[in-house]
């Protein structure tokens, strides 16, 4: 297993694979830190070129996660390592919640300890879900959203592809959320929120408009 990554998120994503047991062969990528070192916790490799990558899939199986934050870095590593030959996959914490019913998780999405998914949730690929956050009934988000610790989404809400929803952020029922929004920390959303923007505050306002984007 390849995790994409050797710093903050990438270390909570170890701790996932840890808790399920799974941490033969695993390996991480990191060619920007000069500082990441050959081993992380005197234990893991860290690969640092795409040779390395290719002989580390040729030996140990091309299965990666990415251990890296920010939705838009995330899709393109995803596109970078899949054309080395890695297939995208999910680490889903054993301590989170997942209902038993109509609940769709997409390739490549991180789910941390304590989060709660609802029936008929519906998650797209390359997402994050934090420690503690929450997703009710009918809830869609689609890929590549980051969900921070402690948000909760409420029922039958809509989350537009590489969105980012802040900790402990409430988004109220039917809300639709657009493309590349950003949602501050603590707002409570009460009406739709249209694509490239940042909205924060309760209620929340859009204080800024974002550049859309060119992937």
């Amino acid at each position: 297993m390849l995790i994409i990554g050797a710093k903050g998120f990438a270390k909570e994503v170890l701790e996932v694979f840890h808790q399920l047991n799974e941490l033969d062969n695993i390996a991480f990528y990191d060619d920007v830190n000069a500082d990441s070192g050959d081993l992380l916790y005197g234990l893991f490799p860290i690969l640092k070129s795409e040779n390395e990558v290719k002989d580390f899939f040729y030996k140990y199986g091309n299965d990666f996660t990415i251990g890296i934050g920010n939705p838009q870095l995330r899709y393109i590593l995803m596109k970078k390592f899949i054309s080395l030959g890695g297939n995208l996959i999910s680490c889903i914490s054993n301590k989170a919640i997942i209902g038993s019913y109509e609940v769709k998780i997409g390739n490549g999405c991180n789910v941390l300890d304590n989060a709660i998914f609802s029936n008929s949730a519906s998650v797209g690929k390359g997402c994050i879900i934090y420690y503690n956050v929450t997703i009710t009934h009918d809830c869609e988000i689609g890929d590549f959203v980051e969900l921070s610790p402690g948000a909760t989404l409420l029922g039958s809400c809509k989350i537009g592809s590489f969105s980012k929803i802040g900790s402990n952020a409430t988004i109220l029922p039917k809300i639709i959320i657009g493309r590349n929004v950003t949602i501050g920390a603590g707002a409570v959303v009460t009406k739709d929120i249209p694509d490239n923007c940042v909205a924060a505050g309760i209620p929340a306002k859009i204080i800024k408009d974002l550049d859309p984007m060119k992937l």
